[in-house]
């Protein structure tokens, strides 16, 4: 089970180069349900995520280099491709994952937490750098970023 929120950000945090960051190439097989495959560094996973917003199922199985390889070709939509810095939250035991997109998406930037459960979900404060919740706008959805033309994701941007 997946739980969590996602927000826009008001802006980027302090000593963010100071933490770690994950490197992400991500495409869709499917949006409905929605089927993925990630390049995260060096691991490869194929995601599967069942209906939801704030929480739904999702399973993951590792993918070899070519069967990640053999599977892009076959992706509905655009790659997504971002960079992921990982934030921990003072005073809790969460950490915020900061997605910074490049390519299509180049100067969206969202940030997103995972809960170990949804009374923790719904009680989150956020801190001041976090923007507008997002978490029940399917607009900010990685799979329908991914159906998204350069000229779409910079009217979504303005928007």
């Amino acid at each position: 089970m997946e739980i969590e929120r996602k927000f826009l950000i008001n802006r980027l945090p302090e000593q963010l180069s100071d933490c770690r960051f994950h490197l992400i190439e991500q495409a869709y097989l499917c949006t409905a349900p929605v089927v993925r495959i990630r390049r995260q560094d060096d691991d490869y996973i194929l995601t599967y995520k069942g209906s939801g917003m704030m929480a739904r199922e999702e399973y993951n199985l590792p993918l070899t280099a070519e069967s990640y390889a053999h599977l892009l070709k076959k992706a509905d939509g655009i790659v997504i491709t971002k960079k992921r810095y990982v934030i921990p939250l003072a005073g809790t035991d969460l950490c915020a994952e900061l997605d910074v997109f490049s390519g299509v998406h180049d100067g969206l930037v969202i940030v997103e937490v995972e809960f170990p459960d949804e009374a923790t979900a719904n009680s989150f404060t956020p801190p001041d750098w976090f923007g507008e919740e997002v978490t029940y706008s399917t607009k900010y959805h990685n799979s329908t970023l991914s159906q998204m033309t350069k000229e779409n994701s910079q009217k979504h941007a303005l928007n």
